[in-house]
């Protein structure tokens, strides 16, 4: 099967979140699994984009409206990321360091929709699917069935996975020019709530649509940021599936990111190890239980709940738990959290910004993960802890629900309802009670890190999709 993966993201050639680890890791197994898997993205101003090399394989010009632009589309010479690798080089439009956050990124990203199939269609082998991720790709469904150009792929079965409907994509009329010649008897099909509405397009045109998780797509049907009523419309050509994780990259027992590596055999050595590293790293002290946070710092994970919540729990335990988090985003809660350093100096720190390699070390070293998130569609980061030995904190919601039970019930993490404060505080409680238990705690360890979150069963279930699309187009 040829297979056509377009998104904003993939590690690790750009990333921002979980969107770009499922574009990394996903198309790779699939292709291991005997399909012929291509990657599509804009090219932009990344380390792995400027240390690696391509081929040109495309000149085109893309048109916006009243406006031309040159691009060109590269391929990742060696194939080193498990599949084929195509970058959408529009030189105006994304020779910039960050990926989203500028006034023009209607413009860029519909330049790179267009562009893309404009590449596309002049191919000698058209697509057996094309998998678009969140809003970003989420017009070209609706340009392959009306745009007049794109005539050609009319017939090729388009599937829209939904990694956070918060995201949108919406943008006025007055900028209905900016696409392809359509059929204007559709125009109604790009509105939604008044304006044209990327996301919304993609689920009404997509073949099919898929979630990152089953209790995500129960979810928005009940609460989805003004789509409720449309998700409950597609619901019979809609599947949650749970995302998986790379187990290659994230592997405690070959992760070159730790300071010491270890296996669910000697797992209490080398995590002691590591977060004696961490520890030092960072003022703590090793000898206490180590809660850490991290992500975007934003309210829809609960991170402005984490500057209250980390300073009652630090008062309340007499200093007697260390808590470290790393993550950007608001500007208030950034300021807020790297406050308390002051406050709770040897008990607490805080990094703003992202670094990867010490992602990594934080999930080998820490004992907890706090994840008081508002909307986690699926969560990638309790996976990864789980796998690490690093027992996570959650509320229940989303693919929260669907990965992490309490500990009360025999399961593999500690989970509070309410993204409140004070439910924060009970959770991180009840963890100071279970670190004293050490053989509850390294039982709990050993169960999450036996769990199989590998993408190989996860990858079954989007072929299955595919299939069942492909049979009925």
């Amino acid at each position: 099967m040829d297979i056509f993966h377009i998104g904003a993201e993939c590690y690790p050639v750009a990333k921002v979140g979980g969107l770009a680890d499922v574009v990394g890791a996903l198309p790779k197994y699939q292709n291991s699994a005997g399909h012929l898997v291509k990657v599509v993205l804009p090219c932009y101003e990344t380390k792995f984009i400027e240390e690696n090399k391509f081929d040109n394989v495309h000149l085109g010009s893309v048109k916006l409206g009243n406006f031309n632009f040159p691009f060109n589309v590269l391929k990742e010479r060696t194939g080193k990321l498990g599949y084929e690798l195509y970058l959408i080089e529009i030189p105006e439009l994304f020779d910039r360091k960050e990926i989203y956050g500028y006034e023009d990124d209607i413009e860029r990203f519909l330049s790179f929709q267009i562009a893309t199939l404009d590449w596309v269609i002049t191919r000698n082998v058209i697509p057996d699917v094309i998998n678009c991720h969140d809003h970003h790709t989420g017009l070209i469904p609706f340009m392959m069935l009306y745009a007049n150009k794109y005539e050609k792929l009319k017939n090729t079965p388009t599937v829209i996975t939904i990694h956070n409907s918060i995201y949108q994509g919406q943008f006025g009329f007055d900028k209905l020019y900016y696409l392809p010649e359509f059929d204007l008897s559709k125009v109604s099909v790009l509105e939604w709530d008044n304006k044209i509405n990327s996301l919304a397009t993609a689920i009404k045109c997509a073949s099919a649509v898929t979630t990152v998780s089953p209790n995500y797509l129960n979810e928005i049907n009940q609460s989805a940021f003004g789509l409720e009523s449309l998700f409950s419309l597609v619901r019979d050509k809609s599947r949650g599936i749970l995302n998986g994780i790379d187990m290659e990259v994230w592997n405690p027992a070959t992760d070159k990111m730790l300071e010491k590596k270890y296996s669910i055999k000697n797992f209490k050595k080398g995590k002691q190890e590591n977060k004696e590293k961490l520890c030092s790293q960072f003022d703590l002290d090793p000898t206490k239980p180590l809660f850490s946070f991290i992500g975007r710092l934003l309210e829809e994970k609960g991170a402005d709940l984490l500057p209250h919540a980390a300073a009652m729990s630090l008062s309340e335990n007499y200093k007697g738990i260390n808590i470290l988090v790393l993550g950007s985003g608001n500007v208030e809660i950034e300021k807020q959290l790297t406050h308390l350093q002051t406050s709770f100096k040897g008990n607490y720190n805080t990094v703003i910004g992202y670094d990867e390699e010490l992602a990594h070390l934080i999930y080998g070293g820490s004992d907890f993960l706090l994840m008081p998130s508002r909307v986690e569609p699926c969560g990638l980061n309790q996976m990864y802890a789980m796998r690490y030995g690093t027992i996570p904190i959650v509320r229940r919601t989303g693919g929260l629900k669907d990965t992490v039970i309490d500990f009360g019930d025999e399961g593999n993490g500690i989970c509070h309802d309410q993204a409140s404060v004070g439910d924060i505080c009970y959770s991180i409680q009840r963890a100071v009670n279970l670190y004293e238990d050490k053989k509850k705690i390294n039982d709990i360890r050993k169960l999450g890190m036996g769990i199989d979150h590998s993408w190989e069963s996860v990858c079954q279930e989007y072929i299955e999709v595919y299939n069942l699309i492909i049979e009925k187009k």
